[in-house]
């Protein structure tokens, strides 16, 4: 006898259910595991990735290494809101590492927190979600929530209140206060986030896949090693490279205010903290051998996509400025990238010109979600890290940085008068207020090209050639041909006012570049522009 409809329509979601159960839920098993792995302050320029034989092994040697990776700000709280969001900063408004520059601050919060890669996966992508480190150098200030909050988009949070530290810390569990002390069983940070993820990857659930984000100390200050490492690299100082303690001629005021040559205090000093930062990082080495292992044993590593990046890169005597990041060269804004994952052939090196807001759009991308859903400016690596072929790709990324300062003098350089900040005792300021610049950073077929600008009163221009001149001593914005110089200047400004997809336009050497000069404000000249405002 024939069914009545309405005894049908009962059947039918059951049937539906058990017709697409299995396939959907294959489909669910089969979307790959993500491990983002960041460290805080590691150059790539200075040989920052030498004492990580294991990390190079088990994720270089199996996977890519991008040789063009770079931060569009070189500072911890810009560049990790830049990889949070997936934007440049003067679209996600973190300017530096202070409240006032948004850094964690409640207007972060509210506008930009609720839209990052890691609140999209879990909401939308059914991932669990798990943080482990250093998240923003001011989480967990009273002003902005204390450690009890916790950003949305994470099933398991252990995030450091503040910022880097090895012992005597505090841990936000979940939202609760956990102190930390200094016995190095049960303590050292770094020791402490590879146990905790172990612990994550043994308890979670097996049938979401799952993202981690473990951010590190190492090797930001105060490069406290592990107790067996402390003898570790005892004949190493820091790299004689050609830029390092010269006069930084022909440059903004901020670099040619430096020191030369520098002190033998300043040079032991900056000679101890390179042989540490090493040190520290061997147990950054452990913590990914751990990770790797344990990943084999569960029999999820062949599903499991491993990033291993940095924050920021690193100075320890360039152009005679001791110790720090922050200003716009090679050696500050390039960083490590390295990927291993399904469908990634072993052993490889990729050129192109690679930025940490790539990262969200990426991992979006890697766990199926739309990103023309998202505002993102970064581009997904996936078609490079497939190995696809002609693959459209950028030529030209923005460099944008806001510098600190003190409205009052500076206690151990007050004859310098105010708005400098991070003084050596000799006098030699690491920034300022109008430390502030934008660059575009160009590498296409023909040219390898830096181009800044200053917001300060001289208005001050930096180009460099870096084929003939990779350590970017010699400033060419006086003598390159000015055509090029107004293009780029028309680049910047274009760049500076980007967001999502404006960003990821043709570049000045690109083939579908169009060029109006009838849109600049001067005839031939640079414009000067103030660019706070809008950063802001």
């Amino acid at each position: 006898s024939a069914m009545s409809p309405a005894a049908l329509l009962r059947l039918l979601p059951l049937a539906a259910l058990l017709l697409l159960s299995p396939a959907r839920a294959a489909r669910q098993a089969r979307r790959p595991n993500v491990v983002l792995i960041l460290t805080d302050d590691q150059d790539v320029c200075l040989g920052g990735m030498t004492p990580l034989q294991k990390t190079n092994a088990l994720i270089a040697q199996m996977g890519i290494t991008f040789v063009n990776a770079y931060v569009p700000s070189a500072l911890c709280c810009p560049s990790r809101a830049s990889i949070l969001t997936g934007k440049y900063p003067h679209n996600h408004h973190v300017v530096n590492n202070t409240l006032e520059g948004n850094c964690s601050s409640k207007l972060w919060q509210k506008i930009q927190e609720p839209y990052t890669f890691p609140a999209l996966l879990k909401a939308m992508c059914g991932y669990q979600t798990f943080f482990a480190g250093k998240y923003l150098n001011e989480y967990g200030a009273e002003d902005a929530g204390g450690v009890g909050h916790v950003p949305p988009g994470w099933s398991f949070w252990y995030a450091l209140e503040k910022n880097s530290k090895y012992y005597n810390y505090t841990l936000s569990v979940n939202g609760k206060a956990r102190r930390h002390g200094e016995n190095y069983s049960v303590d050292y940070l770094t020791d402490v986030l590879a146990n905790m993820s172990l612990d994550f990857l043994e308890y979670k659930s097996n049938f979401e896949p799952f993202f981690m984000m473990i951010a590190t100390p190492a090797p930001h200050s105060p490069w406290t090693p592990a107790p067996q490492y402390t003898k570790s690299f005892q004949n190493v100082s820091a790299p004689r490279n050609s830029n390092f303690n010269i006069h930084g001629k022909n440059k903004h005021w901020l670099i040619r205010q430096a020191k030369t040559p520098m002190t033998n205090s300043s040079i032991q000093f900056l000679d101890d903290a390179y042989r540490k930062r090493w040190q520290t990082l061997l147990s950054v080495d452990d913590l990914i051998e751990k990770l790797v292992k344990k990943l084999e044993v569960n029999g999820e590593l062949d599903n499991t996509y491993i990033f291993y990046t940095s924050d920021n890169g690193f100075h320890t005597g360039q152009f005679s400025l001791p110790i720090d990041k922050r200003q716009l060269y090679e050696f500050d804004i390039k960083v490590p990238l390295l990927v291993r994952g399904p469908g990634i052939k072993p052993n490889q090196t990729n050129k192109m010109l690679v930025a940490n807001i790539d990262l969200g759009p990426t991992i979006l991308d890697i766990a199926g979600y739309d990103l023309n859903k998202t505002q993102m400016d970064g581009m997904s690596l996936l078609p490079l890290l497939r190995g696809e072929k002609n693959v459209t790709w950028r030529s030209d990324f923005l460099v944008e940085y806001q510098g600190e300062g003190y409205n009052g003098s500076n206690p151990t350089c007050p004859g310098l008068g105010p708005g400098v900040t991070h003084c050596f005792p000799d006098c030699v300021c690491e920034d300022s207020y109008n430390n502030t610049y934008a660059c575009v950073r160009t590498l296409s077929a023909s040219w390898d090209l830096q181009y800044c600008e200053f917001d300060d009163r001289e208005v001050f221009v930096e180009v460099y050639n870096l084929t003939a001149d990779p350590h970017q001593i010699n400033n060419i914005a006086k003598t390159i041909d000015q055509e090029i110089l107004e293009k780029m200047n028309y680049r910047l400004m274009m760049l500076q006012s980007c967001s999502g997809a404006t960003c990821r336009t043709p570049g000045v050497f690109d083939p579908g570049y169009r060029f109006d000069p009838r849109l600049m404000f001067s005839n031939h000249g640079l414009r000067a522009r103030r660019f706070s405002a809008q950063f802001l």
